[in-house]
């Protein structure tokens, strides 16, 4: 046997959802640019299901059946009533609930292909629905019925906000979505799928996922950046406060990939929706902050941005709490791990690999009272 920390340059699996190749990532065969130009996130979503993109009255039903699946069981909401909201991450709140959804789903132990595509259906509406419902309980608010006409972008930002929100703001939302919606064996989808390999639930394998992604170097990162930014304060302060952090060998969050190496094809999309949201809300620094970093950055340590660093001041200019950027994250990302939680279940194999012992060999008993 070799050892690859981090499973580095493992093959663990075989997949026909997405692809990273030659730094180009393609969803079931289609370009990101592509889709990231020309789909909606409910076409993609089809296409992760399914591997190919719906036509008119597929993509119809599809949002039918989402729109009849928004809401949220009573008892969740007043489950987030009791928690201790100045001490609870919206992350954990969210990866509890989903727990939670799953006791009030007759079929959630219902193992058939019919039942788990009916649940991907439920999770991938009621996720959104989910996470606005906790971001305005904590601030004492109740939540927003979403609107059944709206996709999935546009009611996010109203569940959140209780207001409609405008043309280029669910543009500059859904391509997020869009963008994160799937990402090949990364580490959430890699745990989901390890997860149902043992023929768990589905609510688990998005449970456990959940739990991957709250991570700094998953889905964290881009509140991180958003921390950053913030610290920083004005475009004035970006180079010595950057220049410091690499004097002293700190990592500057949203920077590399583990499987990039020319760049993250994914960043240049958020990178001009940030430009275009920042001057739409008069606050241009978050961009112009973004840009200069980037700069520095990349001449000094040769790491383009990923995904995560422009869409810290997208979301930032959005309106929406920093502490909210990664269950959007999930939001939009449930769409992959579902798509990978139907393909595990219909080829399974347990995921077991082995570990290298590296510790202490040949040890022997010793009674207790002759221990020192």
């Amino acid at each position: 046997m070799t050892t690859a920390r981090g499973l580095e340059g493992v093959v663990a699996t075989t997949s026909s959802v997405s692809s990273i190749i030659d730094d180009t990532l393609t969803y079931a065969g289609y370009d990101i640019d592509d889709l990231a130009e020309n789909a909606s996130f409910e076409e993609v979503i089809y296409l992760l299901w399914h591997r190919s993109l719906p036509t008119q009255a597929q993509l119809d039903e599809l949002k039918q059946q989402l729109s009849e699946s928004y809401d949220i069981p009573q008892e969740i909401i007043d489950h987030f009533k009791m928690y201790p909201i100045d001490k609870v991450h919206p992350m954990a709140a969210l990866r509890t609930s989903i727990s939670l959804l799953g006791l009030y789903d007759e079929e959630a132990d219902v193992m058939t292909d019919e039942a788990n595509y009916r649940k991907a259906i439920r999770l991938q509406a009621k996720i959104p629905a989910l996470v606005t419902a906790f971001a305005r309980i904590r601030k004492g608010q109740e939540p927003v019925a979403p609107k059944k006409e709206f996709s999935i972008a546009a009611n996010f930002l109203y569940m959140l906000s209780g207001k409609e929100p405008t043309d280029v703001e669910i543009e500059a939302f859904d391509k997020a979505l869009v963008l994160h919606a799937d990402h090949e064996l990364n580490a959430s989808t890699f745990t989901a799928r390890v997860c149902v390999a043992t023929l768990s639930d589905i609510y688990s394998g998005i449970t456990a996922a959940l739990g991957a992604l709250k991570g700094p170097l998953h889905g964290g990162a881009n509140e991180q950046v958003m921390k950053m930014l913030s610290e920083i304060g004005s475009p004035d302060n970006v180079e010595p406060y950057i220049l410091e952090k690499l004097n002293n060998k700190e990592k500057i969050m949203g920077f590399g990939h583990r499987v990039y190496r020319q760049g993250d094809p994914r960043a240049k999309h958020l990178r001009e929706m940030s430009k275009r949201l920042t001057e739409q809300t008069g606050e241009p620094q978050w961009y112009d902050m973004s840009v200069e970093i980037e700069q520095i950055v990349t001449s000094q340590k040769d790491l383009p941005p990923n995904v995560d660093f422009y869409s810290a001041s997208v979301y930032h200019s959005l309106g929406i709490d920093h502490d909210l950027f990664t269950p959007i994250f999930a939001v939009s990302r449930a769409s992959g791990w579902l798509a990978h939680i139907l393909e595990q279940y219909a080829n399974n194999r347990l995921i077991r690999p082995r570990a290298e012992y590296t510790g202490p060999d040949k040890q022997k008993y010793v009674p207790i009272y002759q221990r020192v």
